[in-house]
């Protein structure tokens, strides 16, 4: 069966655990706690789960999926994840990225195969390390930061206390999104989630 790549972005240490710029990886600590796992060091460079997704129709288990965290700085991504694609022989076009997205409102999550990386640090080095921008994005939303707060500024703080009542259920969502490109298929999962 074949291997899907879910690499949830953010940076290393507990002083970023909590940031906007570190939500992908918090989707990702969900989908792994779904798979009944935790994540575990990996040569390359990150943080690593082996688990299967979901359930087929018909009660069969749902394919085989690495989840993953790199253990670089975000804008040093590109280099774990080029990694963990050779080691566990995953195509690009079933490599799942998970990241904030500043053009995307808070509490809202977008789909999308390709495109540009809006200024991301992240999608920008993956892109380069592994020399297609081809791969599917779960884009969840952070936001613009307010007034006059620089963008970079804004990425790096942690969620408002506010913002953090919703957030249990804006992981969820971003989950159920990444499991259902995963089983459904990009224009399905892109139907059920933009509605």
């Amino acid at each position: 069966m074949d291997t899907w790549l879910l690499i949830g972005l953010g940076n290393p240490g507990p002083s970023y655990a909590k940031n906007r710029h570190n939500v992908g990886a918090m989707v990702i600590d969900e989908l792994v706690r779904r798979g009944g796992t935790s994540l575990s060091r990996h040569k390359a460079r990150a943080q690593v789960a082996e688990f299967r997704l979901g359930v087929l129709p018909g009660g069969a288990p749902g394919p085989k999926v690495v989840g993953a965290v790199p253990s670089s700085y975000m804008n040093e991504s590109g280099g774990p994840v080029s990694g963990l694609l050779q080691y566990f022989s995953v195509p690009p076009e079933r490599l799942v990225v998970v990241h904030d997205e500043l053009d995307i409102p808070f509490d809202d999550v977008r789909l999308k195969r390709g495109g540009g990386e809006g200024g991301h640090n992240g999608l920008r080095s993956i892109s380069k390390s592994i020399g297609t921008k081809d791969y599917l994005r779960v884009r969840v939303g952070i936001g613009r930061p307010p007034g006059r707060m620089e963008a970079a500024d804004f990425v790096l703080r942690d969620f408002t206390g506010t913002e953090r009542k919703v957030l249990p259920l804006l992981l969820d969502t971003a989950a159920d999104a990444a499991e259902a490109v995963v089983l459904e298929g990009l224009t399905a999962a892109q139907n059920r989630f933009h509605a």
